[in-house]
């Protein structure tokens, strides 16, 4: 139990406290519409990118999202940040509701709600200064430094480890993991609580990535920031976030602190990622099974029914296709480790006759 002082009820319209949730994000939808024809554009289906996704982000900690290209990860972290509308769904951010909030309302929040992107090339204006780059938020929010706006970013500079005279220049001369710097000496002009982080480090050389990685860290520690990390490297999410969610095809199959879900996966597809991630073996002989996933990724337009990765699962029965698996919490997991999954390795926390008994191929 927190041995901090108790805090009273919050009341409507109240920021949420340093005890409860930064973030949380219920039964996420985010679909795109297809539509045939020039004129009248009728809507004959949808891409079902996000489909029901729930998490949650307390304040100074970090989550890392983490699956397949396709799964939707991007498509959540844009949705939560509000660079897409969701179509369903709830986000909840500071206790304050702005799933459809308005753009000309969401100043506010945005002050507290920062994004890294993946692209350090496209990202930054190529016809600004960095200065201009970094300033321009400030400048748009209203919040004026007492040192000034200069001074200000090019203190931001120094602290994302560039020098301050690069004040004056522009993008194309710098490289990628200087512009990433950039990128992020921009997220922080605000003083954010929470970065939502896409693949901040994926297009960056291995050399540099440790370096932009370890400064998130050190920057996280430093100004108590909350991350939702979002990649695809699965070391790398490990190094950094304290709490791991895996997204397969819109949805999230499992999620639980690092080493749990790192040591002991519950899912198969969780298995099925972490088998796949090299590791040094100083004797030469890796005995790890490697499970090679047969079929390709179903499409988000006609998603299978029940369980979305029983046409890639080695335990899938015909449950699997009738009923989808809710994520839900372990029986004898006291850390929150959720899987949604009719065959995990150990029983989920619904009644007894709900669940049916596992193949013997399960129990290995």
């Amino acid at each position: 139990m927190s041995t901090t002082k108790s805090i009273p009820a919050q009341q409507s319209g109240e920021k949420s406290t340093s005890g409860e949730n930064l973030l949380e994000v219920e039964d996420l939808q985010v679909h795109f519409p297809i539509r045939q024809g020039i004129v009248f554009q009728r809507q004959i289906g949808a891409v079902r990118a996000v489909d029901g996704v729930s998490f949650q982000v307390k304040p100074g900690e970090s989550l890392g999202l983490v699956g397949e290209s396709g799964c939707g990860k991007s498509t959540t972290g844009r949705a939560v940040t509000r660079l897409l509308e969701p179509t369903g769904g709830t986000v909840r951010f500071d206790g304050e509701d702005i799933t459809h909030k308005k753009v000309a309302s969401m100043r506010a929040a945005r002050q507290n709600l920062q994004m890294i992107f993946q692209d350090p090339y496209s990202s930054l204006n190529p016809r600004h200064t960095v200065g201009t780059i970094i300033e321009t938020p400030m400048k748009l929010n209203g919040i004026n430094p007492e040192q000034g706006h200069k001074k200000r970013a090019q203190e931001l500079l120094e602290i994302v480890g560039l020098n301050p005279e690069h004040y004056n220049r522009y993008p194309n001369e710098f490289s990628g993991g200087q512009r990433q710097r950039i990128g992020i000496a921009r997220a922080l002009a605000l003083k954010p609580k929470l970065i939502v982080a896409d693949e901040p480090v994926s297009a960056l050389d291995v050399s540099i990535q440790a370096q932009v990685v370890n400064l998130l860290q050190d920057l996280q520690r430093e100004f108590g920031l909350a991350f939702l990390f979002i990649a695809h490297d699965l070391a790398v999410v490990r190094h950094f976030s304290e709490r791991v969610a895996v997204m397969y095809l819109g949805k999230i199959v499992e999620i639980a602190d690092r080493e749990t879900l790192y040591s002991r996966p519950q899912h198969p597809y969780t298995h099925a990622l972490l088998s796949a991630v090299p590791e040094v073996d100083p004797d030469g002989a890796d005995n790890r099974e490697r499970i090679r996933l047969t079929g390709d990724v179903p499409s988000p337009i006609n998603p299978p029914s029940g369980c979305r990765f029983r046409t890639r699962c080695w335990k899938a029965q015909d449950i699997c296709a009738s009923e989808e698996p809710p994520l839900v919490q372990l029986i004898g997991s006291a850390d929150g480790h959720q899987a949604a999954c009719h065959f995990p390795e150990v029983k989920q926390v619904v009644a007894p006759e709900e669940i049916p008994a596992a193949p013997a191929s399960a129990a290995e």
